[in-house]
């Protein structure tokens, strides 16, 4: 399989390669070309007599009259004489400064770069989109502060789209309308930009939806216990929703996201051949019904077992491949994922991260990519990318949020992803370093209110007490949350669903008559909560603004310091060996 689409030539992008050999990079752009045919030399074609005229001779100066002596007294002499008129004004003119030809030359040059550049730039903010910015949540968590040099973390979530519009419905092998988020990777660059993290989400994953903006201006209702890829399909739209899978995964992390890019089949295919192809690996040989389980036969050989290069087709076909290698599950696809993921960045870290190289991959990027509003423009995206030019391919981690099985689905599994959350938003590396610069930094900074000012719940069994949970908040994902750790405390937990008004600003614990005891044992997981007797039979637990800012109960229980082994070890860095780790079961 050659591995590049139908009509994807090497001079798909080619705006930026030119045949002849130049050895300035910007020469190509100049007008002139010397391989224009030339007019032949002909000597009737210069001004003057015809030729075969009697050419007249120039009447020969008398030698010895009174106007020679005249000059050679003045110490002249004629025009073609030694001591003449033309000897004169050669004499008076000065020759022309090196230094004035090297500064012509100089700025020619940088006029050519400057208009070449100004090209280029054209050209990519012609391929860029943008979402809607007035689709993000109004409720969003606090961007992060600066460390004491002044660098501030950043976080990108990356979402491959699996839109079934235009070109991608041959690429993508699908007749279905509408857009899907294939992937979706939290990438956090910490303040020191010399360490990085990309955590991935398991697209059925069963969480909360926050309310999200539709086409027509509308906003949805708040959705629980969905998966975690449809927050991209809300509203049904080929080019998919973004803000609101944004919105989804700060509900869910409580981190903010500073910038969005979407990349669709077209845009991963295409960036896959600016790089010259990306290595992959796989543990055993894939054929034609692995690709596509419909297939009544096993088809052709696509991968032989082992490593080997891929690009465009053959390189989307790699990272959306499930079936033939372990279990054929999400969890497994997300490895190959991040290992390809690594190998694409070292590609791109060996060729160099210079503009001249990096242009190339940003074109055939931006055609197909959407981003936020803060990412709407060349310069802004390139200064991003060579921000992480500096970063080490061992320190550039992927893992998958923790997570467990629920039935055909899977959860997020707490605390687990609780505790990654919190060491991502207080800047701490996997194995529990800082790596902000701040002064006497510890494992809990003192700048994070929720790790110091919350107060830390006691030790609580709840066996055989039942709660019903009810998110009194815009919030989405406080009530997993808080079913997780009663769960965790042995109480039973008989529902899980938004309160019927959600603007309640502290977390309330209502029990019926005769059930002040069992509340007092969950206001004890939930320190700063307030009691609430009630005629109605049962506990609940509503949920407040208190809760989510992290200053009551549960969510501000999280362990600080490393993260859990099963965490940790899952992860694989940018320089491990290509062939471990890429399938799961």
């Amino acid at each position: 399989m050659s591995g590049r689409r139908a009509g994807a030539s090497e001079n798909d992008a080619g705006w930026w390669r030119d045949d002849a050999p130049h050895q300035d990079e910007y020469d190509r752009d100049a007008p002139y070309r010397d391989d224009a045919p030339r007019r032949p030399y002909r000597e009737d074609a210069l001004p003057g007599p015809r030729r075969g005229a009697a050419q007249e001779q120039p009447p020969v100066p008398r030698q010895g009259g009174r106007a020679e002596m005249r000059r050679a007294q003045q110490g002249r002499g004629g025009d073609d004489q030694p001591g003449g008129r033309a000897d004169a004004r050669r004499a008076r003119k000065k020759p022309r400064s090196k230094k004035k030809i090297v500064v012509w030359v100089a700025v020619t040059t940088l006029g050519l770069v400057t208009a070449a550049g100004g090209a280029v730039y054209l050209k990519l903010s012609g391929n860029i989109k943008s979402f809607d910015g007035d689709a993000l949540s109004k409720d969003r968590p606090a961007a992060a502060a600066p460390d004491a040099n002044g660098h501030t973390p950043v976080n990108i979530l990356l979402i491959g789209s699996d839109s079934r519009s235009g070109d991608n419905k041959d690429l993508g092998g699908g007749q279905d309308g509408g857009a899907r988020s294939d992937t979706t990777i939290l990438l956090h660059v910490y303040a020191d930009h010399k360490h990085a993290v990309g955590v991935s989400f398991p697209r059925d994953a069963l969480v909360d939806v926050p309310k999200c903006k539709l086409p027509n201006g509308s906003w949805t209702k708040p959705q629980t216990g969905v998966m975690f890829n449809s927050a991209f399909s809300v509203g049904n739209t080929d080019e998919g929703n973004p803000a609101c899978t944004q919105n989804t995964v700060e509900a869910l992390t409580n981190i903010r996201v500073d910038h969005t890019m979407v990349v669709n089949f077209e845009g991963f295919a295409a960036m896959t051949s600016a790089v010259g192809g990306v290595n992959v690996c796989l543990p055993n040989a894939i054929y034609e019904k692995d690709l596509n389980p419909n297939l009544a036969k096993k088809g052709k050989l696509l991968y032989p077992k082992g490593q080997q290069k891929v690009e465009g087709q053959a390189a989307l076909d790699y990272v959306r491949l499930r079936h033939g290698i372990g279990d054929g599950s999400d969890i497994g696809r997300m490895k190959r994922q991040q290992a390809f993921l690594s190998s694409l960045i070292t590609s791109i870290k060996t060729n160099g991260m210079s503009p001249t190289n990096l242009l190339p991959l940003a074109d055939a990027a931006t055609k197909s990519m959407t981003v936020d509003p803060g990412l709407n423009s060349p310069t802004k995206l390139i200064s991003f990318g060579m921000g992480l030019k500096d970063i080490d391919l061992h320190n550039i981690k992927f893992l998958t949020t923790p997570w467990k099985f629920a039935g055909e689905r899977v959860a997020l599994l707490h605390p687990d992803v609780d505790q990654l959350w919190q060491a991502l938003k207080a800047d701490r590396t996997l194995d529990g370093q800082d790596a902000s610069a701040s002064a006497g930094a510890s494992a809990a900074p003192s700048g994070d209110a929720s790790a110091s000012a919350a107060p830390t719940p006691a030790a609580v069994s709840g066996t055989g007490i039942k709660v019903g949970v009810y998110n009194g908040t815009v919030t989405a994902g406080l009530g997993t949350k808080a079913a997780a750790a009663l769960t965790a405390s042995d109480f039973t937990v008989t529902a899980k669903t938004n309160a019927s008004s959600q603007d309640h600003a502290t977390t309330l614990v209502q029990y019926g008559p005769g059930q002040k005891a069992d509340a007092e044992q969950v206001a004890k997981l939930f320190p700063g909560s307030t009691l609430q007797s009630s005629t109605r039979a049962g506990i609940s637990l509503v949920l407040g603004k208190d809760y989510a800012a992290g200053t009551v109960g549960a969510a501000s229980a999280v362990p600080s310091g490393p993260l859990p082994t099963s965490v940790a070890a899952g992860a694989r860095s940018a320089d491990d060996d290509p062939c471990s780790n890429v399938s799961y079961g």
